[in-house]
């Protein structure tokens, strides 16, 4: 592999039937209108690199009755997934709108193109995203309408009615984390264009489940959950907890509670017998008299059956009956329970080499062998009823927390932390010809992973992290793993954040920064620490006296109060003395003396003891400055709140501009080139800014609507990392045309923007052909970035075609109130003969000599191309571009 530097002109060519010239940058006055809003970017797009290898939360699977191969997958945070040929390759339908947490996904069973999906997750638990009602798809889910119910926040589940697709039952389950909203059962008749809320319980209590009875659909079983979170302090249950059932399709209901543990009950699991459904069965979480209950009678009365409850009730509590015996139920939970005689005695399915942490099971009425299970993994087949299970490794949906990278040759590798589904290290790009497969990516740490940084000036070293400050050094040469978490025998209060902080100084390789309450530096890889800070924390648990209306003990919280730990350290590239510290309480502190004394910064406005500091940034370019990204959304406050320091961390003030007053801020880098182009991520996608944060642009080209919880600039390549939290990592390759758009180049007509050094190669086939060879549709593999140079360009406006030019004049015309003349017959045969406008890009060496030519479209905007780095050919063949279809096809593309 050759580092190649482009010493070559390259000229840009406008081809019009009626005109040519060569264009150039102009330096005229720039009107208003030339901003980068205002400019498409097609040729700076997000790459997905996966991994498939992991998976990541699913909440839900609708399996087409009629065609069983096709399902669909609801992914609590990776949107929602269609597969037509059971799972041998999936592809997500849901991309573009406004939501991408799932909760709950049906199909019609009468008209299986009709499908409905929920928004917002239905587990309870810290990280669980909000959406925005219920959408339906006509089209077997090519496209999408929001059907209402927006102020819902969390979908627990929908049923439809069998005889008529057009009667959906929706359980709204409402906010988390504030009151009021959408809550209860929903019901419409046509298809969604009206709703009728058919059962309400308050205004802190939703629907988690509603079922319809297989043999009478207009029986309706609903399930109330009262659940409500503050921060870390989480209730799951109250009195207003319960089962309710109508027998006249949802026009009045009757809670059927007899035999049942009273207040408090907590989530509540049910199920309908398919084979008698007479016979139900609940899974009660309750602080007495907790267990699985049966009734033979349709819910009058209740029996227990024995005191097993799941291991985690909040988070996953549902039960699945058996298709075919009335007597079996499925569990779910850390490992997927079953009971063959009727809930009173359990035992593990099996769990051998699968995920646990289980939330959905569908079993096959035709074969009740063959399950499909749905949990913190992904999603796995069994055909042998749980005894082995293939797992579809072809899902990019991991949950990221945090992502980094090295400056190795050739090509860098990017490290993440995922939630549940350990820490990871793979390359940003291959030389193979199929891509990114998974078996490029390697297992660092097990665990939730975190916070993983390379040592800069030996990539082998590794510091990677599992939950609450889990640290481990690791070296890749040699598999050394060595915990390095600091310990102190004396004062055992460390307090580290499920997700703590790490930092490698620019200035000394072997110096780490690392934090609980306390900030940690070590000047020997973590050999020793000494700790440099006092408790930066306000110290104390944030106390909830009254929630959801009344004062709760200690013992009936879900989650306890929790003290407060430091969640983000900054270090200044320009000055190894000045180091920020945020906390999961809002505060900042500053040191610049190397963390012998502390300051707490002023920041306006202030910001409440429940909002996180999830991220600063130190400026490359000044020591004076930083950036902070924070958020309150565990408080129900779902503003973002960015904040830049301009006096050394003295004080701080809002960055949020004209950003949305709804989503999140979790993360905000600085470009180490120019010190005005900023990026942000959010709970629904990420922002750039080119002018320091007046204006922030949102900026999505190949990135689903996601929660953006990471990034990190690799300076070498220029390249934009970003962590998802439940689509993977994606790259933009080399954004350093961001760079370039300043207000002067976009009113220019067109500009050839730097072209950066490239690398010369031939890709190799491991598979034995190009691609994928021989190993299936399932095979998964991310896509490299085009091999070759990078030319990209700006086009200030498309040259427009006769017609197009003659259709703009009539409109003028028209406007002025001018008679508009039919055109001629030379007229129109000059449109008709009017070839399409290109654009040709001609490549010399220094003594002038053409090298290659390029022709593309004219389109306006920013725009990247690729040069293979070759010649000309003499009389060129052409090879259009190969869809695998056969691996022996040749990988060239073009003229040979």
């Amino acid at each position: 592999m050759r580092n190649v530097c482009l010493w070559l002109l390259i000229f840009c060519t406008w081809i019009q039937v009626n005109a040519q010239k060569n264009l150039t940058v102009s330096t005229t006055a720039v009107p208003k209108k030339d901003s980068l809003k205002n400019i498409p970017l097609p040729g700076l797009s997000f790459r997905s690199i996966g991994p498939a290898i992991t998976g990541g939360r699913i909440t839900d699977i609708s399996v087409n009755p009629q065609q069983p191969s096709e399902y669909y997958v609801a992914s609590g945070h990776g949107s929602l997934w269609k597969t037509s040929n059971n799972g041998t390759t999936f592809l997500p339908v849901f991309d573009g709108q406004s939501s991408f947490a799932m909760g709950a996904v049906k199909i019609a069973p009468s008209q299986p193109n009709i499908v409905w999906a929920g928004t917002g997750e239905n587990n309870n638990q810290t990280n669980v995203i909000y959406g925005d009602g219920v959408y339906k798809s006509e089209d077997g889910g090519r496209s999408w309408q929001n059907m209402g119910l927006k102020q819902s926040e969390h979908i627990g589940a929908i049923a439809i009615d069998p005889r008529d697709a057009n009667t959906v039952y929706v359980a709204a389950y409402g906010s988390y984390r504030n009151e009021g909203g959408e809550r209860g059962i929903y019901k419409t008749n046509d298809g969604g264009k009206t709703w009728r809320r058919s059962l309400f319980i308050s205004n802190i209590t939703g629907c988690f489940e509603v079922h319809l009875d297989p043999s009478n659909a207009n029986t309706v079983y609903a399930v109330a959950h009262q659940r409500f979170k503050k921060g870390h302090i989480s209730i799951s249950g109250g009195a207003e907890s319960a089962i309710y059932k109508s027998i006249d399709s949802g026009a009045t209901w009757q809670k059927i509670m007899k035999g049942l543990p009273g207040d408090p009950v907590g989530r509540i699991g049910m199920t309908i017998s398919p084979v008698n459904t007479n016979i139900l069965y609940a899974i009660v979480h309750a602080k007495e008299g907790a267990g699985v209950y049966m009734s033979d009678n349709g819910g009058a009365s209740w029996t227990k059956q024995s005191s097993y409850i799941s291991t985690y009730p909040f988070y996953m509590q549902k039960l699945f009956a058996d298709p075919k015996d009335m007597n079996t139920v499925y569990s779910m939970d850390l490992l997927i329970q079953v009971s063959t005689d009727g809930g009173k005695s359990w035992k593990a399915l099996g769990e051998k080499f699968k995920h646990v942490d289980n939330h959905v099971l569908w079993i096959d009425p035709s074969n009740t062998r063959h399950l499909i299970s749905g949990n913190d993994g992904g999603v796995y087949e069994s055909w042998d009823k749980g005894q082995n299970w293939a797992f579809k490794a072809n899902l990019p949906i991991a949950e990221i927390y945090k992502v980094s990278t090295d400056r190795a040759k050739p090509f860098y590798h990017v490290y993440i932390g995922t939630q549940d589904n350990n820490s990871l290290m793979g390359p940003s790009r291959t030389v193979h010809s199929y891509g990114i497969s998974n078996r490029e990516w390697v297992f660092t740490l097990g665990g939730d992973g975190f916070e993983t940084q390379a040592d800069w000036s030996d990539d082998n070293i590794l510091y990677a992290q599992s939950q609450n400050g889990g640290l481990v050094r690791f070296d890749k040469k040699t598999g050394e793993k060595l915990f390095i978490q600091p310990v102190n025998f004396i004062d055992t209060g460390y307090r580290f954040d499920w997700d703590a902080p790490l930092v490698i100084s620019k200035h000394n390789h072997k110096r780490l920064y690392f934090a609980s309450q306390k900030v940690f530096r070590t000047n020997d890889q973590g050999n020793s620490w000494d700790v440099i800070s006092g408790d930066l924390t306000r110290g104390i648990p944030k106390k909830m006296d009254r929630l959801m209306g009344k004062s709760w003990s200690i013992e009936e919280l879900t989650g306890k109060p929790a003290s407060p730990q430091i969640t983000a350290i900054a270090e200044s590239p320009t000055n190894e003395n000045i180091l920020f510290a945020g906390t999961g309480d809002g505060w900042i502190h500053v040191t610049t003396d190397g963390g012998k004394s502390w300051t707490r910064s002023i920041i306006q406005p202030e910001l409440s003891d429940l909002t996180r500091v999830h991220h600063i940034a130190a400026s490359h370019h000044n020591p004076n400055v930083a950036y902070a990204a924070c958020h309150a959304y565990t408080d129900g406050d779902y503003k973002p709140y960015l904040l830049k320091t301009v006096d050394q961390g003295k004080t701080w003030t809002s960055l949020n501009a004209n950003l949305p007053q709804k989503g999140s801020t979790f993360s905000i880098v600085e470009d180490h080139v120019n010190e005005k182009l900023l990026f942000t991520g959010t709970q629904f996608g990420l922002y750039v800014t080119v002018d320091g944060g007046q204006e922030w642009i949102r900026f999505m080209n190949g990135l689903p609507t996601t929660t953006v919880t990471d990034m990190e600039i690799q300076p070498v390549e220029n390249d934009l990392v970003v962590a998802t939290f439940g689509r993977g990592v994606y790259i933009l390759d080399d954004y350093s045309a961001l760079r370039s758009l300043t207000p002067e180049l976009l009113a220019a007509r067109a500009a050839i923007l730097p072209v950066k050094e490239a690398k010369m190669f031939i890709e190799d086939h491991p598979m034995g052909f190009q691609g994928k060879g021989f190993q299936g549709a399932d095979f998964y593999a991310a896509s490299n970035p085009d091999n070759g140079a990078a030319i990209t360009y700006y086009l200030k406006e498309a040259p427009k075609s006769l017609l197009q030019q003659r259709k703009d004049k009539e409109k003028e015309q028209q406007k002025k109130g001018e008679e508009v003349e039919y055109p001629d017959y030379a007229t129109l045969k000059s449109e008709a003969q009017d070839p399409e406008s290109y654009l040709l890009f001609t490549i010399t060496d220094e003594q002038g000599n053409v090298v290659r030519k390029i022709k593309t479209n004219a389109a306006k905007g920013v725009h990247r191309l690729r040069w293979d780095m070759r010649y000309q050919a003499f009389n060129p063949i052409s090879f259009a571009a190969s869809d695998d279809t056969y691996a022996w096809v040749s990988s060239a593309v073009g003229d040979m």
